[in-house]
């Protein structure tokens, strides 16, 4: 592998970085990735089985704590930009378990990012001259803001009030980054997306647990009154968003990605169950049994379970500074996306449409 133009990106076998590393590797011939993974639960080399035998991609399992690993990547491939995906993610494993998420989203990131400052800088506020145009670009989420009232959108402005372990644990790394642009001039970006879905989503996450609970007969779980509202996202308009923040952001800025596709959870649930009805209807999924069957719609499986701990109520990005200052446009509205996200997965669980 040539060491010209490699980037490291990390946690490249998730949802959101498996499907970037794929475009970033169709749209880009000039670039390597080199994907630092180290394959917990939300990750998986299935996601890139299509990278598999490119010769500019390279996968290593490890984690990004190990600063030895990160500096050996570094020095072997010429790392000349970081995308930073890694982290752990999910809120209920958070309240559950927040010393992990604190170790991987905090102390992975300033490993990183303090890998990245003594590779590519010769002092603070001084790049070396092979390195003047690398960039170390972290992505985050709106989670980091709180929660909103009715009618407010989240800004770059917004103050943060985490309300969670994750969600605490991204806005440490967020000001690790920001510390890492102010105190060493080391050039930086931020992204804060909203709520992603979309293809090779882990089967915890919403969406994917509504439509496998649904296919499965099993029961659909809501939590509280289904009424939390959160902005929905497509995984590759995500993916275009970074992109284009990567190459074109300006340096120490911070850019929201949101799709301007808000839903309460129960609209969500709804519309996939509608769109499985048509698609897969019961009466054709021999999970159910049909004879004795009274269900006539997915619908019927929906149950309202007990709220999350701290659980926010509203979440809505405004993404005006990314789109008038970059250019970017969501291409895909929810109900657009989300039929593509059902029918991938109805092709994943070999159920054809």
């Amino acid at each position: 592998m040539l060491n010209k133009n490699s980037i490291l990106v990390t946690g490249g076998a998730g949802f959101i970085g498996s499907n970037f590393v794929s475009y970033f590797l169709e749209r880009y011939s000039e670039y390597n990735i080199i994907n630092l993974d180290l394959l917990t639960y939300a990750g998986d080399l299935e996601n890139l089985k299509e990278c598999k035998e490119n010769k500019r991609y390279k996968f290593i399992k490890g984690d990004i704590c190990n600063r030895d690993l990160v500096e050996f990547i570094f020095s072997e491939y010429d790392i000349r930009g970081v995308i930073h995906f890694a982290a752990e993610s999910h809120v209920d494993n958070s309240i559950k378990n927040p010393g992990v998420f604190v170790q991987t989203n905090v102390n992975g990131t300033f490993t990183l990012i303090d890998v990245s400052q003594k590779y590519w800088m010769n002092k603070p506020f001084e790049y070396k001259t092979e390195y003047k145009n690398c960039r170390f670009h972290h992505i985050s989420t709106d989670e980091v803001y709180g929660t909103l009232n009715e009618t407010d959108l989240f800004t770059e402005s917004t103050p943060y009030a985490p309300n969670s372990p994750y969600s605490a644990s991204k806005a440490s790394s967020d000001m690790i980054v920001r510390s890492y642009q102010e105190t060493y001039g080391l050039n930086t970006v931020i992204t804060n997306c909203s709520n992603n879905y979309g293809p090779k989503q882990h089967d915890e996450k919403l969406i994917p647990t509504i439509i496998r609970k649904a296919l499965n007969n099993e029961a659909i779980p809501i939590y509280g009154d289904g009424k939390n509202i959160r902005d929905w996202l497509y995984v590759l308009d995500h993916c275009k968003g970074i992109d284009l923040v990567y190459h074109t952001g300006l340096e120490a800025n911070v850019y929201n990605i949101g799709g301007r596709n808000e839903r309460i959870n129960l609209q969500i649930v709804n519309t996939i169950c509608e769109i499985l009805d048509e698609k897969y209807p019961i009466k054709n999924n021999s999970t159910f049994n049909i004879q004795n069957s009274r269900l006539e719609s997915y619908k019927e499986l929906i149950s309202f379970v007990a709220d999350r701990a701290g659980h926010d109520r509203r979440y809505a990005i405004d993404a005006t500074k990314l789109e008038n200052e970059l250019g970017w446009k969501a291409d895909e509205t929810f109900d657009t996306g989300i039929v593509k996200t059902v029918e991938w997965y109805l092709k994943k669980y070999g159920i054809n449409k």
